[in-house]
Order: C-alpha cells, then sequence, then structure tokens
C-alpha cells in the first residue's frame, strides 16, 4: 500500500471513463517501448498487496488476471497473483527471487495506494521504484523501473480500517483496467517491428 504525492500527473487516467482502457494503453506503450529498445531480456509486472484487504487487493487481482492474458509471452513474467500474493512479508525474498532468476529485468511494480477523495479510481504511472507500505506507515524495500498505482481510497487517518471497508467493486473495476490495458499494450508491442516480445500463440 503506497501513498499518492498530491503533485499532478500527465500520467494518471480514470479507471470509471469510457475510455480508460484505450488511454492507460497508450501510456503504458510508451514505456513498454522503452523496455524494447533497452537492454533487457525480460518484462516482470510485479503485482503488490493481499487478498486478505479489500483496499489492498489491486495488485493481486489484477496479477490473477494478467497471468491468464500473458502466459503465452515467454519473457514476460507475472509476480503477485490471488493465490501466491506478494506482501509486506515476503517481498524481500520475492526481490531476492527476481535478481537471481531473472537477468536484465525490466520491472513494473503495481500496487494499491490512499489519497484524496476526489482522486479515488485513478490510476497512475510513475518514473522509478515503488515504495510500498508508505501509505500504512511501513519501510519496504523499493521495487521498480516504473510503477503504477491505484487509489483506492482516503488517506489521512486510521488507514488499515480504511482499506478493511473499501469498496470491492471500486478495485475490481481498477484491476480491469490494469489488466485489459498491460495485456493490450504487450500484444500490441509484441506486433511492432521490435521483435523482443513475442507471442507464442499469435
Amino acid at each position: 500500500m503506497s501513498l499518492l504525492s498530491n503533485s499532478q500527473e500527465i500520467n494518471t487516467i480514470d479507471s470509471t471513463s469510457s475510455f480508460a482502457v484505450s488511454k492507460f494503453s497508450r501510456i503504458i506503450m510508451r514505456y513498454l517501448e522503452d523496455f524494447q529498445s533497452g537492454n533487457y531480456l525480460n518484462l516482470i509486472i510485479v503485482c503488490i498487496g493481499t487478498d486478505r484487504s479489500t483496499g489492498d487487493s489491486l495488485g493481486p487481482l489484477t496479477g490473477y488476471k494478467l497471468s491468464s492474458l500473458l502466459k503465452s509471452y515467454p519473457n514476460v513474467h507475472v509476480l503477485g497473483t490471488l493465490e501466491e500474493p506478494i506482501h509486506a512479508k515476503n517481498l524481500s525474498d520475492k526481490i531476492k527471487m527476481i535478481n537471481e532468476n531473472y537477468n536484465n529485468s525490466f520491472i513494473i511494480a503495481i500496487d494499491a495506494c490512499l489519497g484524496a477523495i476526489n482522486r479515488i479510481g485513478y490510476i497512475t504511472i510513475h518514473n522509478g521504484p515503488l515504495k510500498p507500505g508508505t501509505g500504512v506507515h511501513k519501510d519496504l524495500p523499493h521495487i521498480g523501473n516504473i510503477h503504477i498505482t491505484g487509489v483506492v481510497n482516503l488517506s489521512g487517518f486510521m488507514e488499515y480500517i480504511i482499506l478493511q471497508n473499501t469498496r470491492l467493486n471500486t478495485v475490481m473495476k481498477m484491476a480491469e483496467v490494469l489488466a485489459s490495458s498491460i495485456s493490450y499494450s504487450v500484444w500490441k508491442v509484441s506486433n511492432s517491428s521490435l521483435p523482443k516480445l513475442q507471442n507464442q500463440n499469435p
């Protein structure tokens, strides 16, 4: 669980918008082009959170959806699902595993966050690593070349109670937008002139 800053972000969309998937897909593709043109062998999508808390389940829900959508891409790896979530207790071990098993990886980290009431439902891509746990005052390892956060509820007080009382409908809609946008972007880039992302089942 991260904490969204008050700064205005141009790489932000409202997940309730009718054009959320198409808009966010275009944003993601810009970053995937950086992956394609860089010295990277693997694309790793790390979805952080737990299914034990509605508000913190954005990552595992997104990972659950992406794991089936991206399974035909041999160098795209989705970590953090409903079955095997990545959370505060195992994040360090997962980062160690990634470093040991995946060379030259471009990592996209995904996490829920808390923010202003008028930003609930908004999804943002940020440059640089994710700082998970800031929304609930935890000091956890940073991860990601870029990271994606979705505002699931209001920040400022009683964060754990707020997370437990977050609407599942809000989180599910955001997870659907994320999964659809990312999978479409990977497919689109795999059909470009750059051959790094290849679908085994075209």
